[in-house]
């Protein structure tokens, strides 16, 4: 099958080199040179001579791809409201196109695990078929991010959204168990994104968890936006959805803390699938597969994340961590010394403070737990 491109321009197009992929760097052998000297097919001098098996010179490493100058004006505008394996689902406002994204922008942007991701604003040429019938496209260019939601998946970085302007952190009163240490990763995540943080605890019609709502009530002392909700009773809907409007927002948290139920409640048209929590492991099943771009009736945006039961924060170097603690800035400049880790050192404000219960002996302990991770990965 051919297909015509719609948008292109030659006048504007330019060869430019690149790295190969890794696993491309080195060019391979034509023959079993080796196997067929020791069989005695070949003379040790006739292998010499007949072939040259290492690369002369950077270029040679290289690999040549057409960019075009004006990548970023190129194409339609549009915004990733979906990712379906290698497919992202682009919406140009009038229609949800279905794109892959071209091969050179996948290979410049290697080292992320999702070179596109949900909330992406892109450039996008549409595809015709032999019959001229348009009914896919192929993302030339992302814009600039802010406002991202980004971990560590094996080895890579994956953003699991962007251009978001808060980041709606959904926890439970119970079932599944209150968890602050991954609260206090997300805000980190959070802080380190660009992207403002709100902790909502869900599931207030269970029985009270007095250290769930006491850690709550920190958080707002902090100066944090906080919610109480429960999707079950409608306790707290309004507020949410109130902290929703006219705004572009992430849901995250741990699988079965009401994520896809708080959205439904807040606009039932939504019907998304929900889940139960095992009773055995108290552990939510993943439900919601993969982070959607929903528009809300009230003039408003959200992603409804995939629920994690852990959240690595690598991306986040060590010597940072305490910049998204913020009840460490007002003690971190009077630290004996300017390199402080606030772990061990003699003369340290922030462990003065923890001592006096200006700080939280918990979050504490929760900034040492990421400050070791990070250190020893």
């Amino acid at each position: 099958m051919t297909h015509k491109r719609k948008g292109r321009s030659r006048k504007s197009e330019r060869k430019i080199r690149i790295d190969f992929r890794r696993n491309r760097a080195r060019p391979a052998r034509d023959k079993d040179w080796t196997r067929r000297l020791r069989e005695g097919d070949i003379e040790a001098e006739d292998a010499r001579l007949s072939e040259n098996v290492v690369a002369k010179g950077d270029l040679s490493r290289k690999r040549t791809v057409i960019e075009r100058e004006n990548d970023e004006e190129a194409g339609v505008a549009g915004v990733v409201v979906a990712m379906r394996g290698l497919v992202a689902e682009v919406d140009d406002g009038t229609r949800v196109w279905p794109c892959t994204v071209r091969r050179k922008l996948r290979t410049r942007l290697i080292e992320e695990r999702n070179p596109v991701t949900v909330g992406d604003r892109v450039r996008f040429t549409i595809e015709a078929d032999e019959q001229g019938v348009e009914n896919e496209g192929v993302i030339e260019a992302v814009e600039p991010r802010r406002g991202v939601l980004t971990r560590i998946v094996g080895k890579r970085v994956q953003t699991i959204v962007a251009n978001v302007d808060q980041v709606i952190i959904v926890s439970a009163v119970a079932d599944p168990e209150f968890k602050p240490h991954l609260v206090d990763r997300y805000i980190v995540a959070a802080h380190a994104g660009g992207v403002e943080p709100v902790i909502c605890l869900n599931k207030q019609d269970l029985p009270n968890n007095v250290g769930a709502v006491a850690e709550l009530e920190h958080y707002s002392s902090l100066g944090y936006r906080t919610l109480k909700t429960s999707a079950k009773s409608g306790l707290g809907i309004d507020y949410f959805r109130t902290a929703l409007a006219g705004r572009c927002s992430a849901v995250a948290g741990q699988s079965g803390v009401g994520k896809s139920s708080l959205l439904n409640a807040v606009d039932p048209r939504l019907n998304l699938r929900v889940g139960e929590v095992s009773a055995e492991t108290q552990k939510g099943r993943h439900v919601t597969t993969t982070a959607t771009l929903i528009r809300l009736a009230d003039d408003g945006y959200v992603v409804d994340t995939p629920g994690v039961r852990s959240f690595d924060i690598s991306t986040v170097p060590a010597a940072e961590i305490e910049l998204h603690f913020v009840e460490f800035a007002e003690h971190i400049p009077h630290c004996k010394f300017p390199d402080c880790t606030h772990r061990h050192e003699t003369g340290c404000a922030v462990k003065a403070a923890v001592d006096s219960d200006h700080i939280s002996t918990r979050r504490y302990e929760s900034y040492c737990r990421m400050f070791e991770e990070r250190i020893t990965a």
